[in-house]
């Protein structure tokens, strides 16, 4: 990312929104600015190390509430939740920060949820488990501050492998939530 380029695509929304770049509230805000974005979409430049697993027989592996941040390409309003993952191993284990990273890997990026929800899934079923179940639930500030002006979260899923199953789905979705 050209962070001087955004410094001065801010500096000029700024004038555009009306307000004065030089105020001394704002006259740091396009550097401040661009220092967040690089990090806000820092997904397009991350490689989420799928290749470190562990030798290690496990039936089912379910990590819960993993915390994450996004962009709506819409409106470019933040939405954020917590994405629950499950998967049965192929005999080797992902190192659980390694889910972590794929989540963050899709979430640091212009996106939107279904998306978000449907890559985490894809990139670990591509790594040969026998199964994947990813949910994810999150509130839309383009939804709260704007348009609608509702406080409703969006729950999203994706299964494949031998979570594609029905009743293997509504187990997992039990267990998934159960506190």
């Amino acid at each position: 990312m050209d962070k001087e380029r955004v410094k001065k695509l801010v500096r000029e929304l700024i004038i555009e929104i009306g307000e004065d770049p030089t105020r001394e509230g704002l006259k740091d805000t396009p550097r401040r600015i661009a220092d967040a974005y690089s990090e806000i979409f820092q997904g397009y430049d991350s490689d989420s190390e799928l290749s470190v697993q562990f030798s290690e027989d496990s039936e089912t592996v379910v990590a819960k509430n993993i915390q994450f941040y996004s962009m709506c390409e819409h409106h470019m309003l933040p939405f954020y939740g917590t994405i629950q993952i499950a998967y049965v191993p192929n005999g080797r284990v992902f190192g659980i920060s390694k889910l972590v990273r794929v989540v963050e890997k899709f979430s640091k990026r212009l996106q939107i949820q279904e998306r978000i929800t449907k890559n985490i899934a894809d990139e670990l079923y591509a790594q040969g488990v026998k199964g994947v179940a990813v949910v994810a639930d999150a509130e839309h500030l383009c939804m709260k501050m704007r348009g609608v002006k509702n406080d409703a979260k969006v729950t999203t899923s994706a299964f494949r492998g031998t979570f594609e199953d029905q009743k293997t789905k509504e187990e997992l979705l039990k267990a998934m939530y159960v506190k």
